[in-house]
Order: C-alpha cells, then sequence, then structure tokens
C-alpha cells in the first residue's frame, strides 16, 4: 500500500501563488507515473498535470503555461508549482500515484482563489 499526504492548499488573490506538495509513502515500486487532479463543486474530477517515471509532463490545456509539475524522486514527494492563479482553478485538488500494481489517491487539498 501507499500513502499519499497533500499540503500547501489555501486562499489566494487571483493572480497569486501556491506550491502544492505530495509526500508518498510505503510500497512505493515500479511507478508508471503520478499526477494532479481536481474537482470543483458539482463537477467531475479532472487531471491537471502528469508526471511519467521518465519525467515526461502533460498538461491540462486550461492550465499549460501557469502551473508546473515536478517530483523529487530522493524524497517521493510530487509538486505542483501553480502561478497565476485564477478563480476558476478554485477546487479540491488530489495527488495521484499510478504503480504497475495499481494506484492510490491523497486526501486532498483545497484551494480557493478569490477575485
Amino acid at each position: 500500500q501507499v500513502q499519499l499526504v497533500e499540503s500547501g492548499g489555501g486562499l489566494v488573490q487571483a493572480g497569486g501563488s501556491l506550491r502544492l506538495s505530495c509526500a508518498a509513502s510505503g510500497n512505493i515500486f515500479d511507478i508508471n507515473h503520478m499526477a494532479w487532479y481536481r474537482q470543483a463543486p458539482g463537477t467531475q474530477r479532472e487531471l491537471v498535470a502528469l508526471i511519467t517515471s521518465g519525467g515526461t509532463t502533460n498538461y491540462a490545456d486550461s492550465v499549460k503555461g501557469r502551473f508546473t509539475i515536478a517530483r523529487d524522486t530522493a524524497k517521493n514527494t510530487l509538486y505542483l508549482q501553480m502561478n497565476g492563479l485564477k478563480p476558476e482553478d478554485t477546487a479540491i485538488y488530489y495527488c495521484k500515484i499510478q504503480l504497475i500494481s495499481g494506484s492510490s489517491w491523497g486526501q486532498g487539498t483545497q484551494v480557493t482563489v478569490s477575485s
């Protein structure tokens, strides 16, 4: 089992920045990719950014140029640097790890962007 703990969410004004962290622990073997998702009230959970085991990144069109996903393999930590935040970025942000054997999700961290 893998445990994921997100942190770094909060309230920020439009145009501001936040950095989310996701600390992974447990049986972390054969990682396929790690990713950030988000879910706003009344909407489906959507992919925000993904990074493969080889370091390839992929972003939702809505965050390209503003968000950056990165990982520290030595610390088993995933990051999401969010710049130029907009009110529509308001959501609960979830970390996900996809292993060959299965996947795990974090509990989520709230990001609120005021206009």
